[in-house]
């Protein structure tokens, strides 16, 4: 769901009370201020981000939140879970505000038994964004396997591996062996259990799935397992936006 807007008018209404005809001369009298700037314009558009005064009094003043969370395995990618901890958990344990935890979403999942980079947020256009389908997002994993990676499983992550019961193929993937039953696993889309349906192909179980990178956002290894930072300025711009 993308950020809420609505028109200016009607969003003084809703929180003062006032009828949306008298929005008018309110901004005739310089009452109004929208992002610190004198608002001029009834029909100026607010998202759930835009910081609006009346009378000098706050009427809406939200941040916008980018977190980076190291997921241990065992705890699931969900706000709500009535068996497991969740990441919501994780985070209300770390200190994170309260009062803004329920405004928060997943951009990204992993499952229960995968670890590394997952990403939060409030705002959903980015959050939309950043998984588009069109924008090609690289993700980045670390596996380990039961079995030694053969090279007829790389050529096939490269060509894409064909799924009949869902009747769609893979888009190519870069699949880097870093010891026999190690590897490196780039994808640019997320379809579910992906990684270990494709090494599922080839009967060879994943032991471990890690995830590193997200786009131009990377886990290093300053980042405790279940600790969580905010994004950089740098990191929230993605990298394929228009």
């Amino acid at each position: 769901m993308a950020n809420a807007r609505q028109r200016l008018d009607r969003f003084i209404s809703v929180h003062t009370g006032i009828p949306k005809g008298h929005v008018r001369q309110l901004l005739a009298q310089h009452r109004i201020r929208v992002d610190d700037v004198i608002a001029q314009d009834i029909s100026q558009p607010l998202d759930s981000f835009s910081r609006v005064m009346f009378d000098g009094v706050l009427l809406q003043n939200r941040t916008r939140r980018y977190v980076l969370l190291n997921k241990p395995v065992g705890v699931v990618s969900a706000t709500k879970d009535e068996a497991h901890c969740t990441v919501i958990d994780v985070l209300r344990d770390g200190g994170f505000p309260e009062s803004e935890l329920n405004d928060l979403h997943i951009a990204g999942r992993l499952d229960l038994n995968s670890s590394g980079l997952l990403l939060l947020t409030n705002d959903s256009d980015w959050s939309q964004a950043l998984m588009a389908p069109d924008k090609k997002v690289a993700k980045v994993y670390e596996v380990r396997l039961e079995n030694p990676i053969s090279d007829e499983c790389i050529a096939a992550f490269k060509e894409g591996i064909y799924f009949p019961f869902e009747n769609i193929t893979t888009k190519p993937a870069v699949l880097e062996r870093l010891t026999p039953n190690t590897a490196r696993v780039t994808l640019t889309e997320g379809k579910y259990h992906q990684i270990k349906r494709m090494f599922g192909r080839f009967r060879n179980p994943v032991l471990k799935l890690h995830r590193v990178r997200v786009d131009n956002i990377e886990l290093d290894g300053t980042l405790e397992c279940g600790h969580f930072r905010e994004l950089t300025q740098d990191e929230i711009r993605i990298t394929n936006s228009d």
